[in-house]
């Protein structure tokens, strides 16, 4: 019988280290979308494709941590 492991979903802690000001319409939107809107704002997100997607996009104002 084949036993089930308890597996904790993959998440991703995204914290905005750089200023939105100057910053083309979607990328500020797409950091909006993320939940990031003040220079510090951290938030969770899951470890997925669309995440990875708008990581990429704004790699140049975020810090990524696996959580």
């Amino acid at each position: 019988m084949a036993t089930k492991k308890a597996t904790k979903a993959a998440s991703l802690t995204i914290t905005l280290k750089r200023s939105l000001i100057g910053s083309k319409k979607d990328q500020i939107a797409t950091a909006e979308s993320l939940g990031l809107r003040k220079i510090g704002n951290t938030t969770v997100q899951p470890d997925n494709p669309q995440t990875r997607g708008k990581i990429k996009k704004l790699s140049h104002l975020v810090e990524v941590t696996e959580a």
